[in-house]
Order: structure tokens, then C-alpha cells, then sequence
């Protein structure tokens, strides 16, 4: 008969224990990996993300141009936008082409926050406030500095999300 070392038992025990603990805990990890990766907010919040990562760069770049660069803004505003906002746009570049090559100014903006204030992320619709600052310079005189909220609709398009609406948010108390 064998004879079994008093010491090689509490250490094998040991060893199985912790084999036991160690599979159980990767499993555990696993699962909540895989739960993670398909829980239905993580998607929604990661659309929200999305959305608010370009309603904010789609409103600084329709609020930057430079007259010694103007192909290349008017395109970036072209690229940030779609529907009636794209077609607005498009059939108004030359006049405004003719207004800022007169003008001589070079704004430049940037964004201080963002929110998303809506998302119907099966609709492809969402909505964002964006408070920036833009700087305008003129070619005579000190920049103007002014801070501004923008409220911009955007539809999600192949190319991502795109504005297809800007307006100036109301300042003030609006409750009467």
C-alpha cells in the first residue's frame, strides 16, 4: 500500500481549490463580458456618444470659415450637413461666396459643451445643444468675441450623423 504524505494532501486540496476558483471566476467574467457587450443601453449609449461627438463638430464647423480658405470650409459645411439644410446650402454658395470674399472675415469656433437633448436612435433622429465661443476677425479692428448656444437637428445618414437643422437657441426665461 502506498503511503500518502500528510503534507501532499492539504496541498493538493489547496491546488484544486484554487483551479476551482479560478475557472469559476473567468467564467463569471466571461459572462459579464458577453452581457456587457450586448446589453441594449451600452448600444443606446454608445449612439448618444456618436450623435453628440458629431452634432458638436458639425456645429463648430458650420460656425467656422476663413475667406482665404473658402472652398475648403463651405465643403466641410456641406459634409456636415443633409436634407433641406444640405440643399439650402448648396443652391446658396455662390451668393454667399460673393458676401464673404467682400467681407474679408475669418471665424473660428469652439465648442465649450455639449448635450444631447433627444435620440430616437431607430428613427436615426437626434437632437443637440451646443454652447460655443466663435471669434470673428475682420480684416481691420479687434476680433469679436461672442458666446452663443445652437440647437441643431441630426439624421443619421451612411456617412454617420449629419446636421439637418441649426438654429440659435432662445436666451432668457422663456416661462411667462
Amino acid at each position: 500500500m502506498a503511503r500518502v504524505s500528510m503534507t501532499t494532501t492539504p496541498l493538493r486540496a489547496a491546488a484544486l481549490a484554487l483551479t476551482v476558483a479560478a475557472a469559476v471566476a473567468a467564467g463569471w467574467g466571461g459572462w459579464s463580458r458577453y452581457d456587457a457587450a450586448h446589453d441594449a443601453s451600452a448600444a443606446y449609449a454608445q449612439a448618444r456618444d456618436d450623435a453628440l461627438a458629431a452634432g458638436e463638430q458639425a456645429v463648430q464647423n458650420m460656425n467656422t470659415l476663413d475667406h482665404a480658405r473658402l472652398d475648403q470650409g463651405l465643403d466641410s459645411w456641406e459634409d456636415s450637413t443633409t436634407g433641406d439644410l444640405h440643399k439650402q446650402l448648396v443652391d446658396g454658395r455662390d451668393a454667399f461666396v460673393e458676401q464673404i470674399e467682400a467681407a474679408k472675415t475669418v471665424s473660428t469656433a469652439k465648442v465649450l459643451s455639449g448635450a444631447v437633448t433627444e435620440l430616437d436612435d431607430r428613427a436615426g433622429k437626434a437632437g443637440v445643444m451646443v454652447a460655443l465661443r466663435v471669434t470673428v476677425t475682420a480684416p481691420e479692428g479687434e476680433p469679436a468675441v461672442k458666446e452663443s448656444r445652437m440647437l441643431g437637428q441630426l439624421t443619421r445618414t451612411s456617412g454617420g450623423w449629419k446636421l439637418s437643422a441649426l438654429g440659435q437657441a432662445p436666451v432668457g426665461n422663456t416661462a411667462g
